[in-house]
């Protein structure tokens, strides 16, 4: 009756060679807490982990937030929760961060490992919902002190072949950050026109063959070859591009493939109309004083935030850029590339600070 209750054995993945290559064999960089070790030297090898996400630019985004206990902030997007720690860190136990993310399992493991670390509901609220909802969230609480977006996917969600994200490993052409609503990538191909698809790609990913790939991928397609896998689509990518020069195929190859996974993810999660309606609502969320940290990198995806910005500040100054941009600036310029808000400079705006391809561009709401 006792062996009845015992939960059975579950023996280690087994692998060939020495070292772990396939995701789902990489158990050990799976287990952060229990292989501690393991983590540390895939970190120092300059590498990140298996299912972890580390966050960057830390230090610069808390030197603008400028974050106090007793304040309320607010992080766009969740994911392993790696700026959410931080600024939590710095609220010392009296505050409260609010956080959206649409990725149910990914949210579920972070919930658990921020409140293994003393980050429970008591400081933090985690919605399982769109960061386009701001304006519901900040009419409840009050509106923001500090708000962050670090837009994009994270390193645990292209890890798993599971979720579709990356063409270097065979897995569902799914690329949805919630795999529970919405259709997949490979759902939206199977309808798609030539048109459209062509349309996709160049706007979403300033694809230079988007007109040759989508004809080959809705050829494939109406002769009645599903591309429903990662491998599929990418076969057809490195056939259409066949005729490049030996010398450049590779490297061309390899930035297709990415500005296309890119493009699709960006369609089947709206991921531009929901940025539009974030920036739209983004002022009216913020508290008198209040600041905002936006990270983007060079890609579509950026030139959208910064689109973003210059439609909704038309009407407004800028007054910073740092000077790796060599923008010109009304008053005050960075004293670094990763950059230094002039206080003088702020007056009684709320300042905004857009970090694009790591050079900050500090604008006034």
């Amino acid at each position: 009756m006792e062996n009845e209750n015992q939960t059975p054995h579950k023996r280690r993945v087994h692998y060939k060679g020495k070292y772990p290559k396939k995701f789902e064999e990489k158990y050990k960089e799976l287990q952060p807490e229990k292989y501690k070790d393991t983590i540390a030297h895939v970190i120092q090898k300059g590498n990140t982990p298996a299912g972890m996400h580390i966050s960057i630019m830390v230090k610069e985004i808390l030197d603008f937030l400028q974050i106090k206990p007793g304040q309320t902030g607010f992080d766009a997007t969740l994911g392993y929760g790696g700026h959410t720690k931080a600024m939590l860190e710095q609220l010392q136990g009296q505050g409260h961060i609010h956080a959206t993310d649409v990725d149910p399992a990914e949210s579920a493991k972070t919930k658990k490992r921020l409140a293994d670390q003393g980050f429970g509901e008591d400081m933090l609220t985690i919605h399982l919902q769109n960061f386009c909802t701001i304006d519901e969230i900040a009419k409840e609480v009050g509106g923001f002190d500090f708000i962050l977006a670090d837009l994009g996917v994270s390193s645990m969600q292209i890890d798993n072949p599971e979720r579709g994200f990356s063409f270097k490993v065979d897995g569902p052409l799914d690329l949805r950050l919630n795999q529970e609503a919405g259709i997949s990538a490979a759902e939206r191909l199977d309808t798609i026109s030539r048109d459209e698809l062509a349309g996709m790609l160049y706007e979403n990913s300033d694809e230079p063959y988007c007109e040759e790939l989508a004809k080959a991928i809705t050829d494939e397609i109406r002769k009645g070859h599903r591309v429903d896998t990662t491998t599929k689509l990418r076969r057809i990518i490195e056939d259409t591009l066949d005729f490049l020069p030996e010398k450049d195929k590779k490297e061309t190859i390899k930035k297709t493939c990415q500005r296309t996974f890119q493009a699709l993810r960006i369609d089947v999660n709206r991921e531009f109309e929901v940025l539009y309606e974030f920036m739209e609502k983004l002022p009216g969320a913020l508290k008198p004083g209040g600041r905002v940290a936006i990270l983007t990198f060079p890609f579509r995806g950026g030139q959208a935030g910064k689109a973003c910005f210059k439609r909704r500040l038309s009407r407004r100054h800028l007054f910073g850029v740092c000077k790796g941009c060599g923008a010109s600036v009304r008053a005050g310029v960075c004293a670094e590339r990763t950059g230094t808000i002039h206080e003088d400079a702020l007056g009684g705006t709320q300042p905004v600070i857009l970090i694009h391809n790591h050079n900050c561009h500090y604008l006034s709401l």
